[in-house]
């Protein structure tokens, strides 16, 4: 799926980085990313293991991987930016937690429960947001 996101992204458009979790973590996607010239953020899989520098992705990926074998993967999520996916996750699980269903019975109840809840999403807001930009549809 991701290769054909990217390819909704206009090619006069520059990526600075594409950031995902390990399932990504494929000749695919990697290609797919490098051809944009981006910078892939996406953790090898446990079992990783270096690949021949026959794609665009391989050296990226074959990095990442001696990186992680240096620094651990805890310290690479770090010095990689990684940690900024999580950030965008838990905002994504806040919207979707305001569509759920209200407690409250009376509507003018109901209208001060989603005005707090549109606060508290807020309060996480202002916590740290990484700047990001929509860039295509999925589909």
């Amino acid at each position: 799926m991701l290769p054909e996101l990217l390819a909704q992204i206009p090619l006069d458009e520059p990526i600075e980085s594409v950031c995902a979790d390990g399932a990504y973590d494929t000749r695919g996607c990697l290609d797919a990313i490098a051809q944009r010239q981006a910078t892939a953020v996406i953790p090898p899989r446990k079992n990783a293991s270096h690949w021949k520098k026959s794609s665009p992705g391989s050296a990226q990926r074959n990095e990442a991987i001696r990186a992680c074998k240096r620094l651990g993967l805890s310290i690479w999520k770090k010095w990689s930016g990684y940690h900024r996916r999580s950030l965008v996750e838990t905002k994504m699980h806040c919207f979707k937690r305001l569509g759920e269903r209200v407690t409250a019975r009376t509507f003018e109840r109901q209208v001060v429960e989603l005005h707090a809840r549109v606060a508290l999403l807020n309060r996480f807001s202002q916590i740290g947001r990484p700047q990001t930009v929509p860039v295509a549809a999925v589909a």
